[in-house]
């Protein structure tokens, strides 16, 4: 088998085959092999994203396995892109669609088609999921009887509705949530296709072949129903799904107290050695976002779920060790200030003060009226009300608790996944949290810590990306002072600047992504994706974020200026 391993960053390669069935003969043997230090895997359609721990497997090593797993002994599973990873005996899944979406006439014409023609030979293909990603749900379905390469829009949408259908490359797929996307949209689909509390929680798995059945258009003024997917040989599709079947639109429950929490772990003291007292936050205000985190969920790219967790991780980590706290415990993301909540120790019976810290941006903290420091441990009585006020510099502060802040783990994380919908709602006024019970020893004594508040101008260093050459070589990327635009939030950050002319202009089948990853739609201007962005993607990267820069991007905000320097080797 020929393989072509590319960079994708300082923690990343991206080997690329010739098709698809190549792919999936590469990917089971890397999966078959996998050793130590590889963190994710991800099949895409000609290529297998490898992301490594570098403390455990060097890229250097993890190339030379690469090459050895694809000239290893073993029949290659080669074939056309459309057809391979079909199988005949696979489960048989009916999706009810209306062929109603915005870009309907427009990708007909574009095929030579009238709109009732595309929709016809759309639900009489046969599809089968080839693999998974770009969002938790969201498969990536081809057909030998779908024989029309259709090429995504040149500026993707920031918001494509739950239940939209559409159309990439040779790919079908249909969006289990609102989310950013680029497909062209013909139809919507009323399934459920992700629900993390179920068993199987992607209605569409590899290998499960897909049929689309036209159903009425509902009323202008109705809802659209959340109606289950159906067998092959069911009726006509419900006008609702069960009760227990979520809307694919609906937001996860408001973070609340759990069963630990409500047992009250640890005493109720003030002292700095103490544990976690019992009792709740009130949030009286949120702000425009405010999110719990923690240092994410690596691990489960390969099923469409991004590793998350806070956008400046290092706040959180040092905001978690000043109150003697687990540096992976979740505490609370703050964008742009405006978040006021209450410490209420009575709600127990008790009356003990909570240890904070506030980190990363800079802004005016009072407690109970009064002034208090960043980057420094606080008491916090109970009934005083905690305000953290809008931002003077940077966009993201922590809110550490003595102990974190409890809530259900999704996948071994408590992140807020605010494009699939993982994790804790985005905090609401009237939410309560929970003092958690992940201490790790004393609050430190030490109130004088070396930090500053985050620059107005960031310098950002960048790693090669696997489609530089796509690219000119007198691309401005590295010359040019880039603009943060209004379009920047925990899925990506688009800038203002000069365009980046390519040198190649056929489209790219999806692959897999990254956080940092710089992406360049077809309107030439960078997009760098950010902790909750999609997972899979078909847009080139250009270059990639260092893992160690990352976090300097959490504190941009839109009028923000960044540069672009080259990593230093390392």
């Amino acid at each position: 088998m020929t393989v072509r391993i590319l960079p994708f960053g300082d923690r990343a390669l991206l080997a690329e085959v010739a098709d698809l069935g190549a792919m999936l003969s590469l990917h089971g043997r890397l999966a078959a092999s996998r050793p130590a230090g590889v963190v994710d895997l991800v099949p895409a359609a000609r290529t297998v994203l490898v992301v490594v721990d570098p403390a455990v497997l060097s890229l250097a090593a993890a190339r030379a396995w690469i090459g050895d797993a694809a000239g290893a002994g073993g029949a290659d599973v080669m074939g056309d892109a459309v057809g391979a990873g079909a199988d005949p005996t696979g489960p048989l899944v009916e999706l009810p669609i209306v062929y109603d979406g915005a870009d309907l006439a427009e990708t007909a014409a574009l095929l030579g088609l009238d709109p009732a023609e595309l929709a016809a030979r759309h639900a009489a293909a046969e599809w089968s999921v080839a693999f998974t990603g770009f969002a938790p749900g969201f498969g990536y379905l081809v057909s030998a009887d779908w024989p029309f390469p259709v090429p995504r829009l040149d500026r993707p949408r920031s918001r494509v509705p739950a239940g939209a259908v559409g159309l990439a490359g040779p790919f079908t797929g249909a969006y289990p949530r609102s989310s950013p996307g680029g497909w062209r949209l013909i139809g919507t689909t009323s399934a459920v296709l992700f629900d993390p509390a179920a068993a199987t929680p992607a209605l569409l798995q590899p290998g499960t072949r897909v049929r689309f059945r036209p159903a009425p258009a509902l009323p202008a003024s109705a809802p659209a129903p959340a109606a289950p997917a159906l067998p092959a040989s069911a009726p006509a599709p419900a006008t609702h799904a069960p009760a227990s079947a979520p809307s694919p639109t609906a937001r996860p429950r408001p973070c609340t107290e759990t069963p630990e929490a409500r047992r009250g772990i640890g005493a109720a003291t003030t002292s700095r050695r103490a544990g976690t007292p019992a009792g709740r936050i009130r949030v009286l205000t949120p702000g425009p976002l405010a999110t719990v985190q923690d240092q994410g969920r690596p691990g489960a790219l390969a099923a469409g779920v991004a590793v998350s967790g806070a956008a400046d991780r290092a706040a959180l980590r040092i905001a978690n060790r000043l109150v003697g706290t687990d540096e992976r415990a979740a505490g609370v993301e703050i964008t742009l200030g405006g978040f006021r909540a209450v410490w209420d120790a009575a709600a127990s019976g008790a009356d003990a003060d909570l240890w904070f810290a506030v980190t990363g941006a800079w802004g005016p903290i009072r407690l109970g009226g009064r002034a208090v420091d960043p980057y420094v441990a606080h008491p916090w009585p109970s009934g005083a009300e905690l305000e953290i006020d809008g931002f003077d510099h940077g966009a993201r502060a922590y809110l550490a608790v003595r102990g974190g802040i409890a809530a259900s783990a999704v996948l071994g994380s408590r992140a807020t996944d605010t494009l699939a919908g993982l994790g804790p709602a985005p905090l609401a006024a009237g939410a309560t949290l929970t003092p958690a019970g992940d201490v790790t020893g004393p609050v430190p004594p030490a109130d004088l810590h070396p930090w500053g508040p985050p620059p107005g101008e960031v310098e950002v260093a960048l790693a090669p990306g696997p489609r530089a050459d796509w690219f000119a070589s007198s691309s401005p990327l590295f010359d040019a002072v880039w603009t943060v635009s209004p379009q920047a939030d925990r899925v990506g950050i688009r800038l203002d600047g000069p365009a980046l002319p390519r040198v190649r202009d056929d489209e790219l089948s999806s692959e897999g992504m990254l956080p940092g990853a710089i992406q360049v739609p077809p309107d030439a201007r960078p997009v760098i994706l950010g902790p909750d962005g999609p997972v899979t993607g078909g847009y080139p990267v250009i270059a990639v974020v260092t893992d160690a820069s990352r976090d300097l991007l959490a504190q941009v905000r839109p009028g923000t200026r960044i540069r672009f320097r080259h990593a230093r080797p390392a």
